[in-house]
């Protein structure tokens, strides 16, 4: 009999808002995407410089994965390579492909330099926590838990890893989200079971 997996911890970036666990964490109404990402970064006092290459939607998903992280994951009960990263999104790197074609449509200039794309984004993630195990990036029309919940299950029950953060992270132009879920063996006094329809919940929670 399979072992029964939980959701350690959550986190969701949306609307301005920032949520860990179901509770608002921060909030910032008074800025652009930028700006918001920006203050973020600076209230929960982050420090990583590479921060400020990425585009916005690898500072999305680097955010919240630290976010994510904070309090809830003790690295020190994994090997690197026990630890995933699974990811998706709809638009993957197209605003920050979008703006770098409107910055060269006149004299393409090598000088430019984009700090973009989804494997960058896990790449960074991946470098600061010292996460070696099974990563992969997938581009859906649409949020699969369906898909994801199966996918990390596998991972998990096959002992590829033992622990893995999953979820999705879209931006495009002040069109953004992300939703991260840690998935661990054992349960907490926070966890959660590990279904499909959990993570919907997670997932929508900030819709209403």
């Amino acid at each position: 009999m399979l072992a029964k997996k939980y959701i350690s911890a959550s986190c969701v970036i949306s609307d301005h808002l920032v949520f860990k666990n179901g509770e608002i964490v921060f909030e910032n109404k008074h800025s652009d995407l930028h700006g918001f990402l920006l203050s973020a970064y600076d209230y929960f006092c982050l420090n990583y410089p590479k921060f400020y290459k990425m585009d916005k939607l690898s500072k999305l998903g680097w955010l919240a994965s630290e976010i994510l992280l904070k309090d809830s994951f003790r690295a020190d009960k994994y090997r690197p390579d026990e630890t995933g990263l699974v990811m998706s999104n709809a638009n993957s790197s197209l605003d920050t492909d979008l703006k770098y074609l409107e910055t060269v449509k006149d004299v393409p200039s090598p000088s430019v330099f984009v700090y973009t794309l989804p494997n960058i984004m896990i790449g960074e993630i991946c470098i600061r926590n010292n996460f070696k195990g099974e990563n992969a990036f997938f581009v859906f029309d649409e949020f699969d838990a369906d898909f994801m919940q199966q996918y990390v299950d596998n991972l998990v029950n096959n002992n590829l890893v033992q622990a893995c953060i999953f979820g999705w992270v879209d931006a495009l132009e002040e069109d953004y989200k992300a939703v991260l879920f840690l998935v661990e063996k054992e349960k907490t006094e926070r966890s959660g079971l590990f279904t499909q329809d959990n993570i919907n919940k997670i997932f929508k929670a900030d819709d209403g």
